[in-house]
């Protein structure tokens, strides 16, 4: 680019620039801070200095990927607005022949490849500035009185302008501070419910909103239909909308991605309606994919006066120029190239489509319409007798609440399928998309998007790819969460808490004996016992992953349990949480009761301490307490002083005496501690197998061998803890080795005896071991 940049100066200039004297310059104060110190930087510094400012540090930020796709034509596009601003330094008559060539050449290419005939062009930077223009021009020739009496013709007969419920969000205000017109100037229109698209524009409502507006003299202004609306791609039924318009006298302006399919040489019929509009908004630099490139505006209209004064034609060079990048950009491309641009991106819809239709628990919201160039599509489990777009649960009647349940379920796995794809194929340009009816859905636009990004139909092949390879964890995942539910529900001292937000099998919380469900105040002990329960659930090397959840979703602490790719065990899974709870919570109180016991322990010893000096005082007399005369006492008649101390039990939570220690030479047992609380079931798992997964009984992952063996050896353990009686244990396990022949009706009286005279206790030995 700087080398373009040199050679455009150097033909545009006549020799070398002038060099100012410097010495009539004012020097520049010391208190100006950065680059402007001294006499000024040279070009390259200040090149530098913005290449700097561009890609920052590269360890911090990498160079984005559309910058190194901009291309041989992206860096024309942008020359444009370099040589624009070269331009604009020309002669007066000169620079009028050029920009009048520029502006008339751009105007009849875009007419000639859009099939626009007879129309007039408006270069603009932003995309809805062309139709404030548009409106303003629609002011101007129905209200003829306008320019003199102003705002009092609007009072006295309010326009109206209306606008499809599926258009951008934002045009209307947009257009209503633009124009200075009040927010009951727009009409929203719905779209069909009962019949055809439920994003195409309802024209019997739009008639009777029309009549009714007439009739309360209102004047009908303008009406803003779209050719490829911005969330799915329909396109309104713009044959019909042109004849009511014309039969009311009410301008039509379209806008939208499909209106780029008029340059392909097979146009459907509803959309070739959009050529005998009044105006159409045309963004042509992300179809070809040109950089910084400015939209274009194409209207029909009469009067050159009217198009002044609301701004759509002007007389100064530079608003001419805006044509100058497009301008260069089309000749560089050629027809062929447009043409074969828009052509690609539309071939990537159609194959994105296509392999759509065979991905199971896809759908595609718009497969009536092939000529649209965008795809939006969801995932969806659909169950027989159910709703595909809200059901997903078996059951054979839902409740409306498990309804908007499973609705939010469906809206998270599709967010996060989006976010997961967008990482995955960057290259498609894939969007998420929050639409009323259908929920979350993702998007793909390939006319804006393709060209910029270098979007190939391989990346399609790998988009299908990562699409069915996510599939097993979406359908396994919403499975689990409704069983999630009921199992948490049914579980005492946990709380299942519905977040729509998240796409796991669930958020829980274990509600401790000090919680309060009603304050909404941050809880220490919760946290402190949900941070002990990630913890140890996070030791346990599962396939699922557990964490906190977002800070800013609640001030209550919970556990978020991630997506499952495999079968789990739910009841398995709550009971380890409810489980591991309860263990810390009771391990925290028990800590909690020691230290107020030892701190009480203290006290009493303190005060027994001191109630034995006391008693030692009076014991000794008060002369032994003299330091001369005690020590002669004490030489003539020692003191037969017992030992005395004091030991503090922490089981039993008393003082002890040591006496008996110094007595016996051992130390006391005192209290038998109480064990420690455990409520885990012990699972027997086979080799290899995770927690919280089912087990794999009969399944041909397992060999022949070891396979019989482990679940022989499950089976027993089963029956052993559920105490079967040895009878039913021969009868299980028929092909035991051959065991001791079974005792005599007189060894058995033997037993019987001795079992009721327990004193002969060594006979009864020796009897046992020959039996054995």
């Amino acid at each position: 680019m700087g080398k373009n940049l040199k050679e455009a100066m150097q033909m545009l200039e006549n020799g070398q620039r002038r060099i100012e004297d410097e010495n009539g310059k004012k020097p520049v104060s010391e208190d100006v801070p950065g680059p402007l110190q001294g006499s000024g930087q040279d070009m390259v510094s200040i090149l530098q200095l913005v290449q700097n400012l561009m890609h920052g540090d590269e360890d911090e930020q990498p160079q984005s990927t559309r910058i190194q796709n901009i291309g041989e034509q992206g860096h024309m596009a942008l020359l444009g607005h370099s040589l624009g601003a070269y331009i604009s330094t020309l002669d007066k008559e000169k620079l009028r022949k050029l920009t009048t060539r520029i502006l008339s050449d751009t105007t009849l290419w875009l007419r000639r490849i859009f099939r626009y005939e007879n129309g007039c062009a408006y270069f603009h930077e932003e995309e809805r500035e062309g139709l404030a223009k548009i409106c303003r021009l629609a002011i101007h020739s129905r209200y003829e009185d306008f320019v003199v009496d102003g705002f009092d013709v609007l009072y006295n007969k309010k326009p109206v302008i209306y606008l499809s419920a599926a258009a951008r969000p934002g045009l209307g205000q947009y257009l209503c501070n633009q124009l200075g017109l009040p927010l009951s100037c727009l009409c929203r229109v719905p779209c069909n419910t009962m019949f055809g698209s439920q994003h195409q524009m309802d024209i019997a409502f739009l008639e009777k909103l029309i009549k009714d507006d007439i009739e309360r003299g209102r004047l009908p202004l303008l009406l803003v239909a779209s050719a490829g609306t911005a969330a799915v791609g329909h396109t309104d039924k713009i044959g019909r909308l042109k004849e009511l318009c014309e039969q009311h006298g009410i301008w039509l302006h379209v806008e939208g991605v499909t209106l780029a399919t008029l340059a392909l040489g097979y146009v459907s019929s509803p959309l070739l309606a959009a050529t005998k509009c009044d105006s159409m908004t045309l963004t042509p630099g992300p179809w070809l994919g040109l950089p910084a490139m400015p939209a274009v505006t194409l209207y029909t209209h009469d009067d050159p006066a009217l198009t002044l004064v609301a701004g759509l034609t002007s007389n100064k060079p530079a608003d001419k120029l805006r044509a100058l990048p497009l301008w260069l950009s089309l000749q560089y491309l050629g027809l062929d190239g447009i043409v074969g641009r828009i052509k690609h991106s539309c071939q990537l819809s159609q194959r994105l489509q296509e392999s759509l239709k065979k991905v199971d628990h896809i759908k595609i919201l718009m497969e009536g319409e092939l000529s649209s160039p965008v795809v939006v599509f969801r995932f969806f489990q659909e169950l027989p007798g159910s709703d595909p777009a809200f059901k997903a649960v078996p059951g054979s009647s839902v409740a409306p609440a498990a309804v908007g349940r499973e609705r939010d379920s469906c809206d998270a796995l599709n967010r996060w399928l989006g976010e997961q794809l967008k990482q995955l194929v960057p290259m498609c340009g894939l969007t998420v998309v929050d639409l009323e009816v259908d929920g979350t859905c993702m998007r793909f636009s390939p006319l804006m998007t393709a060209a910029g990004l270098g979007t190939r139909g391989e990346d399609v092949d790998q988009l299908i790819t990562c699409i069915q390879s996510k599939l097993p964890t979406l359908t396994c995942t919403l499975q689990l969460r409704e069983e999630f539910r009921q199992e948490v529900e049914g579980t005492a001292s946990l709380l299942y808490v519905h977040d729509p937000n998240w796409p796991g099998i669930g958020v829980v919380r274990y509600e401790h004996a000090n919680d309060d469900n009603s304050s909404l105040k941050s809880d220490p002990e919760g946290e402190k016992i949900h941070s002990g329960l990630l913890k140890k659930l996070n030791e346990l090397e599962s396939d699922l992953t557990f964490t906190m959840g977002p800070e800013y979703k609640s001030t209550k602490s919970c556990i978020y349990i991630g997506m499952a790719s495999d079968d789990v065990d739910i009841s398995e899974l709550v009971e380890t949480i409810a489980v591991t709870a309860r263990e810390i919570e009771e391990n925290s109180r028990l800590l909690e009761n020691m230290t107020e016991v030892v701190r009480k322990g203290i006290q009493e010893a303190q005060v027994q301490l001191q109630k034995a000096n006391e008693e030692r005082l009076l014991e000794e007399g008060v002369l032994r307490q003299i330091p001369v005369v005690g020590s002669v006492l004490n030489w003539f008649s020692p003191v037969q002083a017992s030992q005395k101390g004091r030991s503090f039990n922490l089981t039993a939570g008393s003082l002890e005496s040591t006496e008996y220690t110094y007595v016996h030479k051992v130390q006391g047992t005192g209290v038998t501690p109480p064990p420690t609380p455990s409520g885990i079931r012990s699972k027997q798992r086979l080799p290899g197998q995770k927690p919280f997964k089912r087990s794999l009984r009969g399944s041909d992952a397992l060999s022949e061998t070891s396979s019989v063996s482990h679940i022989e050896d499950l089976e027993k353990m089963e029956q052993l803890s559920s105490g079967l009686e040895p009878s039913n244990l021969e009868a299980h396990c028929p092909e035991e080795a051959p065991r001791a022949p079974a005792p005599t009706d007189s060894q058995t009286e033997a037993l019987q005896n001795k079992a009721q005279h327990p004193e002969d206790d060594h006979p009864q030995v020796e009897g046992l071991e020959r039996l054995r």
